[in-house]
């Protein structure tokens, strides 16, 4: 009998070896069960609001995550220093390392999840793949072996039968991951997907699968715990991803029925009982055309996108994790947990859509979220983006009655949401969540990829935000009178003016008519505003007939606007200074496209290069990038070196004539 060996495990403190918004989620719910909590930083989250929320927080090291997140003696030893006698892995980072867990375990502090030997089971692909063909549940089909050399694996994905699957055995999220769809390009995307591997998790080892086309991307939540229950708490939907990351994630999901749901709970909730599993994780399937599902791997932790769960079942899942952590059983059973409604989770990431999903860091001059929907962040105005970690700052989560209702209280809550300083993807995402194949419930993991002009395509609107943009640097500069209401006596005439949007440089001419509206042309249009209020961060006016109001921030010469949740950034260049172009890489300088890390330089100084050759990789929030040469000719220079950090438009290569 398992219950007789059963122990009751007390903490008092945990510490939360995380940072950003899932450290202040723990926090909220082990504040709840009247718990301390603990923090810990790295050097580039002195000021981060996960240490400001805590009791005490404790320096962990630098910026890099080798030296700070990922470094288990520091956490260790901050636990024992905050006082802390439990410890939340959070998600990312070491939340799937066993040897964090028995880290923690041989220090007498309890880990909140599962056994070290469940993560090894489970963590890593190839075995876990092993232990569910050996329970009968289906698997992709593919290579686990020992023998990683590149002879070997382009042999077994021949074998296979392209497109594969290139996939990292430890951790998730997408690193390490490279579909490959010819022989030709498998050797570089093997490269380039050990080093991502090694660099995200320490472990380069790679397995091979065959990709299947077109599925949908299924996980099923499951909990255990040391009294032998375990339960499922159905499925969600996560197949809208970019670079085989999820951005939008739902429970239940569209393309799910109850018998499916059914059937894959019980092979689940089976996999959770053989393996005598405590505490949260995930089975991840894929489910193609004709319902047919192949497990792809488990994730032995929470998931960033547990909320839309918690949303339909009215459960906290991070209580459930401290309980289960406790020794206690699980509060409810199987035939106790009841769906209800629908909801939908996106995930706000700093990265530019328009420039192949760019990682992006720097300041957010101006957060604000929104009041009537669920928005998990770590930010403030005044918060500094590093480039060190993550791209994901926030997540945005609806719940309705219906799919069609959370979906509509989604849209509507992200155009409320207002981030300005750094770029992100909230109009990508709001480009997603109304298009139509969306809304049918139609999305499979190919839907970013088939419909990605589409999605990326200028917004109807644009336009008129160019010329409110216009008017608002005009009421708003600080070298003319401030703007006052009513009419004037004064003579009208039009002012130029010059600003740069989305890389163009656009010429413009704003005039104050004599009854107190405002003129504003620009690129063969004109538009005729009425101002009702101007305050400090935002504007209500007329146009055409219709009262509208957008929320803004002045900044020197550069203006944040957000329209109808469409952000714009506009840069003044009436009294700037004529600068020279920016370079594409035409005249032969490649130039960092990111803060970041050099992780793999491609050519050496003497050799030939062609146009859209590969030079050199950056990693930036846990990605790699690749920056290609932007002309023909010989390599004059490599100006940094591997592992260097490395920042926004400095020049890594040059290329000369030859």
């Amino acid at each position: 009998m398992r219950n007789g060996s059963v122990q009751h495990r007390p903490f008092f403190k945990v510490l939360v070896a995380n940072r950003g918004e899932i450290a202040l989620r723990v926090m909220r719910s082990a504040r709840r069960l009247g718990l301390g909590v603990a923090a810990v930083y790295s050097d580039a989250d002195r000021e981060a609001l996960h240490v400001k929320q805590a009791d005490q927080a404790v320096r962990i090291g630098e910026a890099l995550p080798a030296q700070s997140y990922l470094n288990i003696p520091e956490i260790i030893a901050a636990a024992k220093a905050s006082g802390a006698d439990a410890v939340h892995p959070g998600y990312g980072f070491l939340a799937e390392n066993e040897d964090f867990a028995q880290a923690c375990k041989d220090a007498g502090l309890v880990f909140i999840g599962p056994s070290p030997q469940a993560i090894e089971a489970m963590g890593h692909k190839a075995g876990a793949k092993e232990i569910m063909k050996k329970a009968g549940v289906p698997v992709v089909p593919g290579y686990q072996g020992a023998d990683q050399g590149d002879e070997a694996m382009l042999a077994e994905a021949k074998k296979i039968g392209f497109p594969v699957m290139i996939k990292a055995v430890a951790g998730g999220g997408g690193r390490g991951m490279r579909l490959v769809t010819d022989a030709a390009s498998f050797a570089e995307a093997l490269r380039s997907a050990r080093s991502e591997a090694k660099a995200a998790f320490g472990d380069p080892t790679l397995i091979l699968e065959r990709a299947i086309q077109n599925p949908r991307h299924i996980e099923i939540q499951v909990f255990g715990d040391s009294h032998g229950n375990a339960i499922h708490l159905g499925e969600r939907d996560c197949s809208v991803q970019r670079r085989h990351q999820k951005l939008i994630e739902e429970a239940p999901s569209p393309a799910v029925t109850p018998e499916l749901r059914a059937k894959m709970g019980e092979v689940a909730v089976a996999a959770v009982k053989a393996l005598r599993y405590e505490g949260a994780g995930t089975l991840e399937f894929l489910l193609d055309s004709s319902g047919e599902f192949y497990f792809m791997e488990m994730n032995t932790r929470l998931q960033v996108e547990h909320p839309v769960t918690e949303a339909v079942t009215g459960l906290d899942l991070v209580e459930l994790q401290l309980r289960v952590a406790r020794g206690e059983p699980l509060p409810v059973k199987q035939q106790d947990i009841k769906f209800s409604g629908h909801a939908i989770e996106v995930r706000l990431c700093s990265e530019d859509a328009a420039h192949d999903f760019m990682p992006q860091s720097g300041r957010m001059a101006c957060w604000q979220v929104p009041d009537g929907i669920r928005v998990e962040h770590a930010l403030q105005s005044g918060s500094e983006i590093p480039p060190f970690y993550d791209s994901m700052i926030a997540k945005v989560i609806s719940h309705g009655a219906t799919r069609e209702e959370a979906r509509g209280r989604l849209i509507v809550g992200l155009e409320q949401l207002t981030a300005f300083g750094v770029t992100t993807n909230q109009s990508f995402l709001l480009s997603c969540l109304r298009h139509s194949g969306f809304a049918k419930g139609e999305a499979t993991t190919a839907f970013i990829g088939v419909h990605r002009d589409e999605l990326l395509a200028p917004r109807t609107g644009t336009a008129f935000d160019t010329t409110l943009a216009g008017l608002l640097l005009y009421v708003t500069n600080p070298r003319a009178p401030s703007w006052q209401g009513g009419r004037s006596l004064s003579a009208t005439f039009p002012l130029p003016a010059k600003i740069e949007v989305a890389g163009q440089i656009l010429e413009l001419e704003v005039t104050r008519e004599r009854d107190g509206s405002y003129a504003v042309a620009a690129e063969g249009r004109q538009d005729r505003f009425e101002i009702d209020q101007l305050d400090a961060g935002a504007i209500r006016f007329r146009h055409d007939g219709v009262m509208d109001s957008a929320q803004f921030l002045r900044d020197g010469d550069r203006l944040y606007l957000q329209h109808r949740g469409n952000p714009l950034a506009i840069t003044d260049l009436t009294l700037a200074a004529p600068k020279a172009a920016a370079s594409n890489g035409g005249d032969g300088k490649v130039r960092a496209a990111m803060n970041g890390r050099v992780v793999a330089v491609l050519v050496k100084p003497g050799d030939r290069v062609t146009a859209g050759q590969p030079v050199l990789t950056l990693e930036a929030m846990k990605m790699e990038h690749v920056h290609k040469a932007g002309i023909d000719g010989i390599i004059a220079a490599i100006d940094v070196a591997e592992g260097e950090q490395v920042t926004t438009g400095r020049i890594v290569a040059e290329i000369g004539a030859g």
